[in-house]
């Protein structure tokens, strides 16, 4: 479990440099549930697409939910949960 802005940075600065150079990631808004004006559940759906175009089915597709805060104007990632799609 990671905990805290340096714990995170700390944690993507390791691993996702290079991570999928190969691929594309896309995510369209599915769905927005405003918990106060300035907190937001936003679940998305995630696709992986090679360097052609192709949609990369060897990496399934991802239903993230977000929890967004606005701070000082700006929307900020405070949470995220992401659970892959599993074949059926």
């Amino acid at each position: 479990m990671l905990l805290g802005r340096d714990a995170i940075a700390a944690f993507t600065a390791q691993v996702l440099p290079g991570a999928m150079s190969d691929l594309t990631c896309s995510m369209e808004v599915e769905h927005v549930l405003f918990v106060r004006p300035d907190v937001a559940a936003v679940k998305v759906r995630q696709r992986y697409t090679s360097p052609d175009g192709r949609r990369a089915a060897d990496e399934g597709e991802g239903t993230p939910l977000f929890v967004m805060a606005k701070e000082a104007g700006r929307w900020w990632l405070t949470a995220c949960q992401n659970t892959a799609v599993a074949d059926s």
